[in-house]
């Protein structure tokens, strides 16, 4: 790696497009999987195959025959590549060594293939049978004085059949320690909606995009998080509608784009302009220009002018007076200062939502990952409520979440604070008392194995440790653990950052089909708008050796309970039975599952507010307060900058998939910040300086990233960005929201350091 040379060039082209075709072939090219990757991409969200491992956006009519995006394939590519872990692999390579190798070259090895134990011995990874692992699982789980001394994290590319398994183990064995994927992202939403409107979901569906006569996209970057939403907003812009973009970062897709599947635009090399107005907010300025918004419409109310949609407000809403006396008693010169934004433009946003009958808010982590985050989104709700936008076509709040199924393991029980109400039907359906005391969230798993509370640790997909804060802290967490499980498709850091005994298990990919002696199985999914898909695989396993996920779950369980209620057996071969069982558990959204999820498109699970119906404890939608216009605590320190962790073009999570970011320019290399050249000269520094970072925190821990090259960026003062996981030891473990537990990894204080 040591002769990468980083190169930086401003990139003008549109998205997607012909670099998005290139991007395709060139990947399906590296993993040597042109033939059969082109294959499985035609199977690729559509009736009768298998849903993207990558993001949860939905499909569209599947009625395209190319119903994928650029990272969708890359995520296929990288799956069904030929290159293989094998045990000569681990015999060849001990911990330390690959430890030394960076995250990109862990990928680049390709699929693991057989179960593996850690022998501490000789420091490698060696061969063990699938029956001896989850003997070893059981004997350490069974061996423990308290079942909350076991973590078990859930990846969201796990399918809801295995997810639901899992929380039922897991909660027969007596805890409720879920950390997962979502605490990290969206577990803002998931926490602070449902005291608003009711539900910790979206209400949008995806025809919402055809009658929407605005649009606002905040804290999102689509065109390489979500590249299939793309498509719904060139439509959007096509029929006239303003789309109204919010960010730090100029981002290259909300600018321009040209939809790959456009046969026309490709030939001319046209495009379309997405963003009809661009507000290039501070970090942390988002409440400000919410408040800024509702302020206008409270201001025109006032004036005479009917802006609000009264009958609405009056049938379906509580706390409207105290939200407009809040938002009035805001100064408009603060509300400039902290949002970065002109007061002009603000009431210009303004302006395009009270001219709009049907208004979606998209959102991202540029919005849940602040230390405020979850009463944030309460603002937003509360902006869409004073105009009555849900409960109708073309309107709502639309949080567009990462990982491919991470809401439906929400939806299926994967819950550290689980309802009453779901314990009951648990101790209905089983026959076992579920345990009712709250368990851990991520931030609070790692703390549990600082403390040495915590013994094992189970990982169901993911690369827990590279996605956590405090990147130090969390490896000695995970050293001081006497079990570490990883469940993967893929070698990454966690399996190198373990306990004393360690185990790598891997799985069967969702692009992969699922044989039992049941016959052919197929998994659900449930996108980000809450429809739930039936996924199929079409490709052999990687390996023989290899087990669905189901069939783990299940062998852990039995491994550990022997005196389990539960039928364990039936369910590692028939996947309809565990459908039949979340129908019992879940009846209000699930009745009729195994029957429903026949149809080619699936189904829709109730969302409460589409109907106008609000499942909060009064019986209405809420307006919340947030007082003041900060979402992060304010920092004494004149040279203090805003660190934004953010994802390269090239990566989804924590998987690299090269060392450039093609839409930001940025070729060769992972360790930059992006800043706003005045900052930078301001320091005395020069474009392409090398410089570290260190936390601004009152912990007495010194936090400090080195190597990091300056490129000049359209950012707002005071407002940096680099590279996650490369970062995350900049961010302190304790930095996060405390209503969901959400690292605020959007919002670090630290300054530049040479």
């Amino acid at each position: 790696m040591a002769d990468r040379k980083l190169h930086y060039k401003t990139y003008t082209a549109p998205a997607g497009g012909w670099g998005a075709a290139a991007a395709t072939a060139k990947v399906l090219l590296e993993q040597s999987v042109v033939t059969k990757g082109s294959r499985a991409l035609l199977a690729m969200n559509q009736p009768g195959g298998f849903k993207c491992s990558s993001c949860a956006f939905p499909d569209a009519s599947c009625t395209k025959t190319f119903e994928f995006c650029e990272n969708g394939a890359k995520a296929l590519a990288h799956e069904a590549t030929k290159f293989r872990v094998t045990r000569d692999f681990f015999a060849r390579h001990s911990v330390a060594e690959l430890m030394a190798q960076s995250d990109y070259w862990l990928e680049m090895q390709g699929r693991l293939t057989e179960p593996m134990r850690y022998d501490a011995a000789s420091d490698h990874y060696v061969p063990v049978s699938w029956d001896e692992a989850f003997a070893t699982i059981g004997r350490h789980l069974r061996g423990l004085d308290s079942p909350h001394r076991a973590e078990f994290y859930t990846s969201g590319r796990t399918p809801n059949e295995a997810a639901f398994l899992y929380s039922i183990f897991v909660r027969e064995y007596g805890t409720n320690n879920f950390p997962d994927c979502s605490n990290m992202c969206h577990e803002p939403t998931s926490r602070g909606l449902p005291p608003a409107i009711g539900v910790g979901k979206g209400t949008v569906i995806l025809d919402d995009f055809d009658h929407a006569q605005a649009i606002f996209v905040i804290g999102q970057n689509p065109g390489t998080n979500s590249p299939r939403m793309m498509t719904c907003l060139v439509e959007a812009r096509k029929r006239g509608v303003p789309i109204v973009a919010v960010n730090p970062m100029p981002e290259r897709a909300l600018i321009r784009f040209t939809e790959p599947q456009d046969i026309a635009q490709m030939a001319t090399f046209g495009s379309t302009p997405i963003a009809s107005e661009f507000v290039h907010v501070k970090i942390g300025g988002d409440l400000a220009l919410l408040k800024g918004m509702m302020r206008v419409l409270f201001e025109r109310e006032a004036a005479g002018e009917a802006v609000l949609d009264h009958a609405f407000i009056a049938e379906h809403s509580e706390g409207f007076e105290a939200l407009r006396d809040d938002v009035m008693a805001q100064d408009w010169d603060e509300i400039v200062a902290v949002s970065g934004i002109s007061e002009e433009q603000i009431r210009r946003c303004a302006e395009i939502y009270i001219a709009s009958n049907a208004t979606i808010i998209c959102y991202g982590m540029g919005l849940t990952q602040h230390q405020k985050g979850s009463q944030l989104l309460q603002q937003v709700a509360n902006l869409l409520l004073l105009k009555g936008n849900y409960g109708k076509p073309g309107a709502g709040i639309s949080p567009i979440r990462g990982h491919s199924n991470v809401q439906g393991d929400r939806t299926v029980g994967i819950d550290e604070r689980p309802s009453e109400a779901y314990l009951d039907r648990v101790r209905e359906v089983f026959g076992f008392d579920p345990p009712r005391a709250h368990g851990h969230h991520t931030v609070e798993s790692v703390e549990a194995m600082l403390a040495g509370e915590a013994k094992v640790f189970i990982g169901l997909g993911g690369n827990f440790v590279r996605a956590v804060p405090d990147t130090e802290r969390a490896y000695a967490a995970m050293a001081k653990l006497d079990l570490t499980v990883g469940i993967a498709t893929k070698l990454n850091r966690g399996h190198l950052v373990h306990g004393k005994e360690a185990l790598i298990l891997p799985v069967i990919a969702r692009s992969e089909r699922i044989e039992t002696a049941d016959g052919e199985q197929f998994v659900t999914i449930e996108d980000s708008m809450s429809n739930v898909t039936a996924s199929r695989g079409v490709l052999d396993p990687a390996s023989p050796d290899l087990l669905p996920e189901v069939e783990i779950v299940c062998r852990m369980a039995m491994a550990t309970l022997p005196e389990s209620r539960v039928d364990w057996v039936r369910y590692i071969d028939d996947y309809g039975a565990i459908r039949d069982k979340i129908a019992e558990v879940y009846p209000a959204i699930y009745e009729g599952f195994s029957e429903r999820i026949k149809a080619p498109q699936g189904f829709h699970l109730d969302i409460a507010p589409r109907r106008r119906a609000w499942l909060t404890p009064n019986g209405k939608a809420n307006f919340l307060i947030l007082p003041g216009l900060h979402v992060d605590a304010p920092v004494d320190e004149a040279d203090m900058l805003r660190l934004a962790t953010v994802r390269s073009h090239d990566q989804f999570n924590t998987t690299i998939y090269s060392y450039n970011d093609r839409y930001r320019g940025v070729r060769g290399g992972r360790m930059v910040l992006f800043v706003n050249a005045e900052d930078r000269a301001a320091r005395g520094l020069e474009a392409g300086a090398t410089v570290a970072l260190e936390t601004i925190a009152s912990d007495g821990i010194a936090r400090r990233v080195e190597g990091l090259t300056l490129i000049d960026y359209p950012m707002p003062r005071g407002a940096i960005a680099g590279y996650y996981p490369e970062l995350n030891p900049l961010l302190p473990l304790d930095y996060y929201d405390r209503t969901s537990g959400c690292p605020a990894a959007k919002s670090i204080p630290v300054r530049i350091a040479v």
